[in-house]
């Protein structure tokens, strides 16, 4: 998550770089390979414009079971969804789970993951924190819903200590998961009800609402003590429990793939985006969980993950003091590093990057103002700009931080003015950028990139294309770009708009298959026809 200082340690990452830049103009503009450039990846664009949010995003406060429209139209604006789920929310009592009504909130999950899936939204719920019953066990001086989710005093390296929160993780899974020929003695929920009136919750097996569900979130916690970090070992002991019940040694209602084999698990995403912390995982399974039949390491997550933000820590001794535009900070470095990674250690597995953004207020990963263009504008243009950077680099998704701000316009702490929209649900300039471009360009997938600077890449959707042209800086610089467009003697040229819901379409001309087009910082986007 943004917690405190997430960013500082992205400075050990530079050793991945041939050099540290002495400005934000040194940083080379990452460019694939253009010698092979139809290089179509099988990733639609939409999955890199996820959004993190919280239950009250969708419902009314007084409402809890009523989906509302305004929100639920600000949530469409996205690919995709990371559901931040406290796990004191569906288990407030140990052993007493309930979902729909939950016993913690009211909240009707059930409600909320359904119309998630009506409404075409991939959603990853991430069930973190530890419930009061938990974090009572440790030292009163040493309590904080963020500690490491295992009872205080055990050994944080062992399976074992996790099984309380891997017990929750079957009971989720087998609610929202897709398998319905689970036992059903497995599957218990607490079927009591708060007062008269209230709504009373049943069993329910395979709802197959849910695909995705992360084990935690940030467990490199190194700011919060040695009660709530662990190390890439210890998390992945942790893992183990969760994933499968340590292959299946810990109980048949222990582990999401004991409840269903089909869920996808992800990791928690690293605050330190450090990709050695994922091969020391790798290691532990390798020693731990042994091999697969096919000689490959039996894994006990099937998604990497990780949370980056573009500002100037790497250049600045680890002391981030202002955003950075996506293209000139160290991110696609970190994305490449990953990447390589995984190729190398899993091959096979995705990578995802589910948290990154920039605030509108006077923090340290602030958005700046540029020429005309306000804080909120800029805001949106690297977002925007941080969705392409991460198809070109080949990540498998991208989700921000997050949909409201985490405490205001007058904090000063980062990422406490992400949002996307305001406090009275007006979408915000990067909102409607998100939106204006799934709607046109979320089906396609990114071919390849044609130029440097100006930025071209292109996108295609079986037959056909759409270039998306944009300047790599942070300083109002314009550019007139020759756009080679073939044999097409038209093109439609799609340009965003601020406080409108789709952007704005001009047909032009095209002469002897060259268009001209002025390009600047704001992706501007041109259809071939």
């Amino acid at each position: 998550m943004r917690y405190y200082l997430s960013c500082i340690i992205t400075l050990l990452l530079i050793y991945a770089c041939s050099k540290s830049p002495s400005k934000l103009d040194e940083v080379e503009i990452y460019v694939p390979d253009t010698a092979n450039p139809l290089t179509t990846s099988n990733i639609p664009f939409k999955n890199y414009l996820g959004v993190n949010a919280f239950e009250w995003d969708f419902v009314s406060p007084s409402q809890p079971s009523i989906i509302t429209n305004p929100q639920i139209s600000l949530i469409k604006s996205f690919g995709g969804v990371r559901h931040y789920l406290d796990w004191s929310k569906i288990e407030q009592s140990e052993g007493k789970y309930t979902f729909n009504p939950s016993h913690s909130g009211g909240w009707y999950y059930d409600i909320i993951y359904q119309r998630c899936k009506t409404e075409g939204l991939d959603l990853l719920v991430c069930l973190k924190t530890i419930p009061d019953w938990l974090m009572n066990t440790y030292p009163a001086n040493q309590r904080d819903a963020e500690n490491v989710p295992a009872p205080y005093g055990l050994d944080k390296s062992d399976p074992t200590s996790y099984l309380k929160q891997a017990k929750t993780g079957f009971q989720f899974a087998a609610r929202y998961g897709s398998n319905k020929t689970l036992d059903p003695s497995l599957v218990t929920v607490n079927t009591s009800i708060r007062w008269t009136g209230d709504d009373a919750n049943s069993v329910k097996i395979g709802l197959d609402l849910v695909k995705y569900i992360e084990c935690d979130n940030e467990r490199d916690k190194w700011w919060k003590g040695k009660q709530a970090e662990q190390t890439a070992e210890e998390y992945a002991a942790n893992m183990s429990a969760f994933y499968d019940g340590h292959k299946g040694k810990l109980g048949k209602n222990v582990g999401v793939k004991n409840a269903d084999p089909k869920m996808i698990v992800v990791m928690a995403g690293l605050s330190t985006a450090n990709p050695e912390y994922v091969v020391k995982m790798i290691d532990w399974c390798r020693k731990n969980r042994g091999l697969k039949a096919d000689g490959t390491v039996d894994l006990c997550f099937d998604v990497i993950n990780y949370h980056l933000y573009a500002n100037n820590a790497f250049i600045n001794n680890g002391n981030a003091t202002t955003g950075v535009a996506p293209e000139l900070s160290n991110i696609g470095t970190v994305a490449d590093s990953f990447i390589k990674m995984t190729k190398t250690n899993a091959p096979g597995l995705e990578v995802w990057m589910t948290e990154t953004g920039y605030d509108v207020g006077n923090t340290p990963q602030k958005a700046i103002a540029i020429g005309s263009k306000t804080e909120y504008v800029t805001q949106a243009d690297w977002n925007l700009r941080t969705a392409l950077l991460y198809a070109r680099h080949g990540l498998n998704r991208c989700m921000f931080y997050m949909l409201d701000d985490a405490g205001g316009l007058n904090s000063t702490t980062q990422y406490s003015s992400s949002g996307f929209h305001n406090d009275d649900l007006s979408k915000r300039p990067s909102a409607d950028y998100i939106s204006q471009t799934k709607n046109l360009l979320g089906s396609y997938y990114y071919a390849a990139t044609l130029n440097k600077d100006p930025i071209v890449d292109l996108y295609k959707l079986d037959k056909k294309e759409i270039y998306v042209l944009t300047v790599p800086d942070q300083k109002d610089r314009t550019v007139n770009y020759q756009l080679d467009l073939g044999t097409s003697t038209q093109a439609i040229i799609h340009t965003l708009q601020i406080g409108k819901d789709e952007m704005s379409h001009k047909t032009v001309n095209v002469a002897n298959g060259k268009l001209t087009i002025q390009v600047t910082e704001t992706p501007i986007f041109v259809e071939k026809i």
